[in-house]
């Protein structure tokens, strides 16, 4: 464990793809953080409370420093910043641009498209039947997982980029967890799912698994 006398609280939701990632990287940097839950379901982001926080209502949020960071990108670099043993990003300027696609495809390309405020939008305000919505879900992450599987062919060894945790990894994990809980057909992905099957073998990986957090239900 981290000795750094910094007070670490992170607010998320246990199921939430990027309060996932954000655990993945906390804990490989072997940090000790509190957790606040949020009910997502409830609506519990939107809590008066919590947008003195987070005024975009919206998990995680990270309290360090007397300072509230929000985005799990920037919560991840900075933590990368703050805390560089282990590092997260490669040591060269072109690996790190990779690792960095990596995970942008997945935060801006995958992950925004099938988040709940996405889904219930085209449930609820534009009528979407749920094999429409389910087939949308399919869709994009089938779109985003045939790049990523050519990329962890090219670039992956025992983690998604090379032989030790990224970023990438941070974001990929989450996703495909996603993934498997809508239902999605992953037999085109044959070296994407098995290099992350591998990486959530990791004990810092999966001590971050939504099913192991304390609001889980």
């Amino acid at each position: 464990m981290d000795t750094d006398d910094t007070a670490l609280t992170l607010h998320g939701y246990w199921r939430s793809g990027t309060s996932y990632r954000t655990r993945i990287a906390l804990n490989a940097k072997g940090l000790a953080y509190a957790q606040v839950g949020h009910d997502l379901r409830r609506g519990e982001q939107r809590a008066p409370d919590y947008l003195a926080l987070n005024p975009q209502g919206l998990v995680p949020a990270l309290e360090a420093d007397g300072l509230v960071l929000t985005q799990s990108g920037a919560i991840i670099e900075w933590l990368d910043e703050r805390y560089p043993d282990p590092p997260l990003l490669p040591d060269t300027a072109n690996d790190r641009a990779i690792v960095r696609g990596m995970a942008l495809l997945v935060a801006c390309d995958i992950h925004p498209l099938n988040n709940v405020r996405v889904l219930n939008r085209l449930r609820d305000d534009l009528g979407a039947h749920q094999d429409a919505v389910k087939a949308w879900i399919s869709h994009w992450i089938g779109q985003g997982f045939g790049a990523l599987e050519t990329l962890v062919a090219r670039h992956g060894g025992r983690f998604c980029f090379g032989d030790r945790l990224t970023v990438a990894d941070c974001h990929i994990v989450p996703q495909l967890y996603s993934a498997e809980r809508f239902g999605v057909d992953l037999a085109a992905f044959p070296r994407l799912v098995e290099t992350v099957d591998r990486v959530r073998a990791d004990p810092f990986v999966a001590a971050a698994h939504p099913d192991r957090q304390a609001d889980a239900g």
